[in-house]
């Protein structure tokens, strides 16, 4: 009896003191917590109450007002990105600086399921004019960039929607090699980015 007595105390010693070590080495990323003890088939038993350890909650990410989005391809010169409506279609977009609103394709508006709600009379490249079909989307956004509540125009013969003015009014854009960058403007101090659009 005093045998195994004396084995169970030998045990309890180790194990206090492996979890005093474990308590002040600290926790690494891939570790369980700051202190804890494996049983002998292999599980891992979070000790950190015992030890009196508050769990500390990961940061969330800042957010700093600066989006990026990779250049996927170009339309001549001009880029073409990713642009997400509603927080779940995604399509390729053209980066159009000189648009003043954003014009999406007939596939587009039938993949997100829009009904035509007005019309807009466009001038295009040849300098003829069109009406088009306009509706409403909820949200635009593009690498963490987003605009709600936007209308867009409905092209029917356009192979690629472009990216207008009323998603960039509220941004700086700097267009660079291999992304583009969209800058929140600061409504109460100047941004250290110039508004408007900057070609690199």
């Amino acid at each position: 009896m005093k045998s195994v007595f004396s084995r169970w105390t030998t045990k309890l010693i180790i194990i206090s003191t492996s979890l005093i070590l474990i308590a002040n080495n600290g926790a690494r990323a891939s570790d369980p917590g700051a202190c804890f003890m494996k049983t002998e088939d292999g599980k891992t038993l979070d000790l950190g109450r015992l030890c009196g350890i508050t769990p500390v909650k990961p940061a969330k990410p800042v957010d700093t007002g600066i989006y990026r989005i990779p250049i996927k391809r170009r339309s001549g010169m001009t880029p073409i990105i990713d642009v997400t409506f509603n927080g779940q279609k995604t399509f390729e977009m053209i980066v159009d600086t000189g648009a003043s609103g954003t014009l999406i394709t007939q596939s587009m508006a039938n993949a997100l399921q829009l009904e035509p709600s007005g019309t807009l009379r466009a001038s295009i490249a040849d300098g003829s004019i069109i009406d088009l079909k306009t509706s409403q989307v909820k949200s635009i956004g593009v690498g963490g960039a987003m605009v709600n509540n936007v209308r867009v125009a409905i092209a029917p013969k356009a192979e690629v929607g472009l990216l207008g003015h009323d998603f960039f009014s509220n941004y700086d854009v700097k267009i660079k090699e291999n992304s583009v960058e969209f800058y929140r403007r600061q409504k109460t101090a100047s941004s250290i980015h110039p508004k408007g659009v900057d070609h690199q």
